[in-house]
């Protein structure tokens, strides 16, 4: 498996970084944050636009660039990184792999164009309140009606659901159980009948929204009862590249700390020369950088085809929601009394850590979940 950056990749990430730099600075992040949408959709569309970036992995055959996961794996990490407001990681990420895994060659000319061109957004809704993420706490239900479908029950904790165009939706025929039974829907953003409210959360930077269905027209994605297999396989991917957004973030933490550390000064010196901030910057190091080489490589396992994917992305997503975490409970340290205030911007990424380490659940979930898999294969 290669397992390394090429020279282009190297450049895009430069030209991503610098473009990200001058759209997302902090100040900017707080303004976004504070709006009910989230985002600036007339900025989303000029991003995509000038950088095409959801259309990165989409095939070349839908509209997109068709490019691997270790560009879209960059593109997040530079999108952690800067705290971008944007609803990429439910469109680019959630509702694109869901299309791709799911639905017929012809479904999928007609709904990935426009999320390559940045013209719609989209996202993908399956947990329920419980807020598990497995196949059989579904209970959204699809009933027939008229030659189409109607959804019933509700969605919690759906990225960006308040305001996405298009929803993928996960549910189930009425009376099935487990993985049986289950398919997926698309829905339009303004079907009758579907309600939404944008949820109160701790991290403003990233939108959550509970959706209810109540008799909402419905349009089968792939075969009638047949999610459970895209479904098991959309998470993976899914959870890889939130491992490389979350690495993003903890590499500007560390940064901005080291920086701040090497500037203060108390007894006449600077505190980075402290044994004490020597020790937290070396633990930050070692931790970014296991972090980092573990969404690496679950990254490149995604485009390799690596029969041990699930196993490997929950390594990935456990290693860098513990680095990131503690990352950012360092970096506030290191600020002193200044890092635990509202015009420090160090717990806007504090907030994104907490809130990224219990998504699509947290470092305790998927160490069960890879004992799981190396029991099976033994």
């Amino acid at each position: 498996m290669r397992f390394s950056f090429t020279p282009e990749q190297d450049e895009f990430r430069t030209s991503l970084r610098r473009a990200l730099e001058a759209r997302s600075p902090a100040k900017e992040v707080r303004r976004l944050m504070a709006t009910e949408q989230g985002f600036d959709r007339e900025g989303w569309k000029r991003l995509n636009q000038e950088m095409g970036l959801t259309a990165v992995h989409i095939p070349e055959a839908y509209g997109g660039g068709g490019f691997g996961y270790g560009e879209v794996g960059i593109v997040l990490e530079e999108m952690g990184r800067s705290l971008l407001c944007a609803p990429y990681f439910s469109t680019a990420v959630l509702a694109t792999a869901a299309i791709l895994n799911a639905g017929t060659k012809a479904q999928k000319k007609a709904l990935l164009p426009g999320i390559a061109s940045g013209d719609v957004t989209a996202t993908l809704a399956f947990a329920e309140d419980s807020g598990l993420n497995d196949a059989a706490s579904v209970g959204t239900t699809a009933t027939r009606s008229d030659g189409g479908y109607k959804l019933d029950g509700i969605k919690s904790f759906v990225l960006d659901g308040h305001t996405a165009d298009l929803i993928v939706v996960l549910a189930r025929k009425p009376g099935s159980k487990g993985a049986r039974g289950l398919s997926f829907f698309t829905v339009d953003g303004k079907a009758a009948g579907l309600e939404r409210r944008l949820l109160k959360t701790m991290d403003e930077t990233r939108k959550l929204a509970r959706l209810t269905f109540n008799g909402v027209e419905a349009s089968l994605l792939g075969g009638e009862g047949k999610a459970a297999a895209a479904f098991a396989k959309t998470m993976p991917q899914v959870i890889v590249c939130l491992a490389n957004e979350m690495v993003g973030g903890a590499e500007r933490l560390r940064e901005d700390a080291l920086d701040y550390v090497k500037m203060r000064m108390q007894f006449g010196r600077s505190i980075a020369s402290f044994q004490t901030t020597k020790n937290k910057a070396a633990d930050m190091l070692v931790d970014v950088e296991m972090a980092k080489s573990a969404a690496y490589y679950a990254a490149a396992a995604i485009d390799e085809g690596d029969d041990d994917l699930p196993m490997i992305a929950s390594l990935a997503k456990a290693t860098a929601a513990e680095a990131y975490l503690q990352t950012a409970i360092h970096a506030v340290q290191m600020h002193g009394g200044i890092g635990f205030t509202w015009d420090n911007d160090t717990h806007l990424w504090f907030k994104r850590a907490k809130s990224s380490e219990i998504l699509f659940g947290d470092a305790n979930h998927h160490r069960e979940t890879m004992m799981q898999h190396w029991g099976d294969r033994t």
